[in-house]
C-alpha cells in the first residue's frame, strides 16, 4: 500500500495492449525503450511545468491532488507539486531508474508533497474517483492503446476532475537548414516509433482519443517547442546526435529495417552540423487538451 495524501491501491503492472484506435495500423507491441536510453533521460530533465504544461497552470490551486503519468525524472511533477502544495502529487513511471531519480530530485529540492512509484498507465495504482487532476505529457504517442489508457485515467479522476494531456506531432515538425540527414532522421524516427507500437502524430489525435474514451467536455489547444539559440541548438541537436546512435535505438532501427548502422551515423553527423549552424532552427508542435470527467 502506497499513500501520498490520496487513496492508493496495489503496485501497478503491465496491462493494456492492442491498437484501440480504428484509424491506426496494427503495430508490434512495445517491449522496451527505443528512444535513447540515458540520453533521453537527460533530455527529459529539461522539461518544466512552464515549457511543457503551461496550458495546465491556470487550473492548478493549493490543496489539489494530482497524478503525473510516465513522470520520468520528475522535473515537471515537482514543479506541479510546488503549485498544488499542500496537495499531493504522485508520479507513476514504468522505469525504476526514473522513479529513483525523481525521488532523489524531490528530496534534494525539499519537495515533500510529491512521491514516485513504478506503475503502468493502463493499470494505475490509484483508487477510483480519488484524484483531482491527471497529467500526461508525451505519453499517448508511445502507447499502442491510447484510448484504453485514457479510460484508465478517467477511472481515477473524481467527477469533474481534469485530464491534462499534451503530445508532440512529428508529422508537422520543421527545421532549417534543410539538411538531407535530418529528413532521413525523421523517416527513421517515425518508422521506429510505429514499429514499437506508438503514433508519432499523436498530437493531432489527442482530442479525438479523449472523446472516444468518454470525455465529453474537451478543450483543445496547441503550442510549440522552438530551438534556435546556440544553447538550445547544442542541447537539442547534440542530444539527438547521441540518441540516434544509442544502442537501444540502433537495435530497433536495424531490426525494423528502418536504417542501417551507416545511415544512423550519417544522421548523427547531420545533427552535429545542425547544432553548429548559427542559422539552425527547429520547431516541434504539440496538441494539448483539458478534458473534464463527467459527473
Amino acid at each position: 500500500m502506497i499513500t501520498v495524501g490520496m487513496k492508493m491501491v496495489g503496485d501497478g503492472g503491465e496491462a493494456g495492449g492492442g491498437n484501440d484506435t480504428p484509424e491506426r495500423q496494427e503495430t508490434a507491441p512495445r517491449t522496451g525503450h527505443a528512444f535513447g536510453g540515458e540520453h533521453l533521460q537527460r533530455v527529459l530533465t529539461w522539461r518544466t511545468a512552464v515549457n511543457s504544461a503551461a496550458y495546465l497552470l491556470p487550473h492548478l490551486a493549493p490543496g489539489l491532488t494530482l497524478v503525473d503519468v510516465r513522470s520520468g525524472p520528475g522535473t515537471v511533477a515537482l514543479d506541479l507539486a510546488r503549485r498544488v502544495a499542500p496537495g499531493a502529487v504522485l508520479g507513476v513511471d514504468p522505469s525504476a531508474v526514473a522513479v529513483e531519480q525523481a525521488t532523489g530530485l524531490a528530496a534534494a529540492g525539499g519537495v515533500h508533497n510529491a512521491r514516485f512509484t513504478v506503475g503502468d498507465v493502463h493499470a494505475l495504482p490509484v483508487a477510483d474517483a480519488s484524484v483531482d487532476i491527471v497529467h500526461a505529457h508525451q505519453v499517448l504517442q508511445h502507447l499502442d492503446a491510447p484510448v484504453a489508457a485514457l479510460q484508465e485515467i478517467g477511472r481515477i479522476l473524481k467527477p469533474g476532475g481534469i485530464l491534462a494531456a499534451r503530445d508532440a506531432d512529428y508529422g508537422a515538425v520543421a527545421w532549417y537548414p534543410k539538411l538531407p540527414g535530418l529528413a532521413r532522421w525523421l523517416q527513421v524516427y517515425r518508422a521506429v516509433h510505429e514499429f514499437t507500437g506508438g503514433d508519432p502524430d499523436a498530437g493531432r489525435a489527442v482530442k479525438a482519443w479523449a472523446r472516444q474514451a468518454g470525455f465529453d467536455i474537451v478543450t483543445a489547444s496547441a503550442s510549440v517547442w522552438c530551438f534556435s539559440s546556440a544553447v538550445e541548438r547544442e542541447w537539442w541537436g547534440e542530444s539527438w546526435a547521441a540518441r540516434t546512435i544509442d544502442a537501444e535505438f540502433t537495435t530497433v532501427a536495424i531490426e525494423s529495417g528502418a536504417a542501417r548502422l551507416c545511415d544512423l551515423h550519417e544522421i548523427s553527423d547531420a545533427w552535429h552540423r545542425w547544432a553548429a549552424d548559427p542559422d539552425g532552427w527547429f520547431a516541434v508542435p504539440h496538441g494539448e487538451i483539458i478534458a473534464v470527467r463527467p459527473p
